[in-house]
């Protein structure tokens, strides 16, 4: 009887994991495939800007799970999921025979199809953070370490699919007599940007067939709650969580007592306040935490990389999304339910992304450039700064599961506007004020 328990167990958390990598695939898979694709389209290298538009402009993504609810209220996440979803499937299969078509706007050639495919990424993205979230509500909150665990490959998977084709290969010619360096010459990729986006169609194929898994597998989950924000933000003593985590463990595909029990009466006043203050403090600390990884650094991933070598900034990409989803296991193991500790490690992860953020403004010619140690402190700060936020993120959607629903559901707000605010905040500064440079392959800026 305990074999088929466990093998069930197993079952749902690879599910869950496979379901959370179909959230962010698309957007992140056209992000790698970038260096492929902006040698065949008209923007060229504003072709990244023009994205970075279309992943903020996704967020409307959010006002239609909202008129959704409003329209079809206590109907829970499953048509809106499946909806995200199948937006992603089409997005990601159009994109592999339409991404190098080009049409004429006002005279000027345009990759109209690429971008619009591109939108119809973003918005399905972005939605994914405000209805996977609140789906996960009713199960123990293990799911959900796993749910990241999936996400974290998200990001992993099209990279590692990326650096198999052979993205962003270069070969520096030998210099001529008179000693002028050389130019570049890009390598060829092994295979198109076509079959690229076809193979992260399957990945999203099979994230959809995991929800169909779970589905089938899990017991109906609740109707959606109708009360407050506040009424679903509270947050229980510690040691009332890690009593309710054990007997969820027991039970796990089960309806914890707390929600079977029915209504309660309302907490005291204190609680109230409690609840507030403690609420507000993980909902800001996940939004700053996410305005960081998904909005400031990454705008300046290749200003702090790319002056140490291409293979440093491949070994940062790589080894930085290989992060997510081992802190994700070790959240599994360890779990930090201290908002102290809590604060002490965004702290902590702030100060390797002060360090990065310094080697981008003095870019082309950090220290250390041109020498291994400067390629493993800042292969080694990316990855630390990823792995730590990573575990924070966890870790505080962990503590607000015990509010339910309306608190996963302020944590996916507060995941996709803290994302917008970062993205935003970067903009001027790296495409309209220019205040970080970038070097020139194969050529040396910083020689005497």
């Amino acid at each position: 009887m305990a074999a088929p328990a466990l093998g069930r167990l197993l079952l749902t958390h690879l599910l869950v994991a496979l379901f959370g990598m179909g959230s962010w695939a698309g957007v992140n898979g056209i992000w790698v495939e970038l260096p492929v694709v902006v040698k065949d389209l008209p923007e060229g290298w504003s072709l990244p800007s023009y994205l970075s538009v279309l992943v903020a402009l996704g967020n409307l993504g959010l006002l239609a799970v909202t008129l959704w609810r409003r329209l079809a209220p206590g109907k829970g996440e499953r048509v809106p999921i499946q909806v995200v979803q199948g937006l992603g499937v089409v997005g990601t299969a159009l994109l592999g025979p339409l991404w190098y078509h080009v049409t004429l706007v006002a005279g000027q050639p345009h990759s109209v199809a690429f971008l619009t495919l591109a939108f119809v990424l973003a918005l399905a993205c972005c939605a994914s953070n405000v209805t996977f979230l609140p789906f996960l509500s009713h199960l123990p909150p293990p799911f959900l370490r796993s749910f990241f665990l999936g996400q974290g490959f998200s990001a992993l998977l099209p990279c590692v699919l990326a650096l198999a084709q052979g993205v962003g290969r270069l070969e520096c010619l030998s210099a001529p007599a008179n000693s002028t360096p050389g130019p570049p010459v890009s390598v060829p990729a092994r295979f198109p940007a076509s079959t690229f986006f076809w193979t992260l169609t399957a990945l999203l194929v099979t994230s959809a067939a995991a929800f169909q898994g779970l589905l089938l597998l899990l017991p109906a989950p609740p109707s959606a709650p109708t009360g407050g924000l506040a009424q679903g933000l509270r947050v229980r003593e510690p040691r009332a969580e890690e009593e309710e985590e054990e007997g969820e463990e027991a039970l796990p595909l089960q309806e914890p007592p707390s929600q079977a029990a029915g209504p309660t009466s309302s907490p005291d006043p204190q609680a109230h306040r409690l609840l507030t203050v403690h609420s507000a403090c993980l909902l800001g600390l996940l939004a700053i935490n996410n305005a960081l990884t998904n909005g400031v650094l990454p705008a300046v991933q290749s200003f702090s990389c790319l002056p140490y070598g291409r293979q440093a900034y491949h070994l940062a990409v790589v080894l930085g999304t290989s992060a997510n989803p081992l802190a994700c296991f070790l959240a599994m193991g360890v779990l930090c339910r201290s908002l102290v500790g809590l604060c002490g490690l965004s702290l902590l992860g702030m100060l390797f992304g002060a360090y990065l953020m310094t080697l981008a403004v003095l870019s082309p010619c950090p220290p250390l450039v041109g020498t291994s140690a400067g390629v493993v402190l800042v292969v080694l700060s990316w990855v630390l700064c990823a792995g730590v936020f990573s575990y924070v993120k966890v870790a505080v959607s962990s503590m607000l599961h015990s509010g339910g629903r309306p608190a996963l559901l302020a944590a996916g707000v507060a995941i996709q506007v803290g994302s917008l605010l970062g993205a935003v905040a970067m903009f001027p500064p790296t495409s309209i004020y220019q205040v970080f440079h970038s070097g020139m392959d194969c050529v040396d800026l910083c020689g005497p």
